[in-house]
């Protein structure tokens, strides 16, 4: 595929590149440990662990915070620097959740201004399933001195997205499966619904039923008709924390429709405050 996932066989054939690093991202909301414990009984060779609580997120700040904030740019970069990164590497990410957490680490990674980051077609399921080399050595990478370069005009505040949910020249997109953006059931969030105008992309539908990606051709008719109503620059994607929405968000550039916007807060964020609006059913 093209420059945003890369095949389990490509990755083995470059795997001891000095250029190249890899990123464990298995992770459990029913369990934020699992993903750790499963990366030390084994993960692909030289993989660095990225916990989405830990190093992917900052504290939840109750009645104020969605429930994976983005983290503060201070921690952020110091966890950057401390898994040794530097601005010609190319970043590869893996998860066990068909790409939904290693998304949110690939967004991150191209926000902060990386511009050569692949999530791992098929996940960790893929790389076993094919037979290649997996240990339980945990590398101990240098530190650097990386200094990120911030596209901070991928994200969209709250305000914005009360604005751009009732401008037809905008498109605000719900990636949660359809039975929560209906408000049917909410096994998550104290809220049931999505926000009113919000169309829904659930992004599970970006796989294939083998749980691969879809084709460049099968995401580009995808996505064809939200990038007909509003450019990239004009398209938000939310979800219920800002993690899986980063999987629509990456499914939409592969696609070729540029880098749309992401509204980090998302759903858990957006009930914070009772006067915002709340629909449920369908998008009229």
């Amino acid at each position: 595929m093209s420059e945003s996932i890369l095949t389990a066989a490509a990755l083995n054939q470059y795997l001891n590149q000095p250029d190249w690093r890899v990123f464990d991202a298995r992770f459990s909301l029913a369990d934020p440990m699992a993903g750790e414990r499963a990366y030390r009984e084994g993960h692909i060779p030289g993989a660095i662990y990225a916990h989405l609580d830990r190093d992917l997120s900052q504290p939840i700040v109750p009645g104020v915070t969605g429930r994976h904030p983005l983290p503060e740019k201070k921690h952020w970069e110091e966890t950057l620097k401390k898994w040794g990164l530097h601005r010609d590497l190319t970043l590869i990410v893996y998860d066990d959740q068909i790409g939904g957490i290693a998304a949110r680490l690939w967004w991150m990674l191209r926000w902060s201004g990386f511009s050569k980051v692949m999530v791992l077609d098929g996940g960790w399921q893929a790389w076993v399933a094919n037979g290649y080399p997996i240990n339980q050595d945990i590398p101990i990478p240098g530190s650097s001195a990386f200094i990120p370069e911030y596209h901070d005009d991928w994200l969209v505040p709250v305000e914005e997205v009360e604005r751009w949910r009732q401008d037809p020249a905008f498109c605000v997109v719900d990636s949660r499966e359809a039975i929560r953006y209906r408000g049917e059931q909410e096994p998550i969030d104290p809220v049931a619904g999505h926000i009113p105008g919000a169309v829904n992309l659930p992004f599970g539908e970006n796989m294939t039923s083998t749980k691969a990606w879809k084709s460049v051709t099968e995401l580009h008719e995808r996505f064809s008709l939200i990038a007909n109503q509003a450019s990239a620059d004009r398209t938000v994607f939310y979800c219920g924390s800002g993690v899986t929405a980063c999987h629509n968000i990456l499914a939409y550039h592969q696609a070729g429709f540029g880098m749309p916007r992401l509204y980090a807060g998302s759903w858990s964020h957006w009930i914070t405050d009772a006067k915002r609006p709340v629909a449920l059913g369908e998008n009229p």
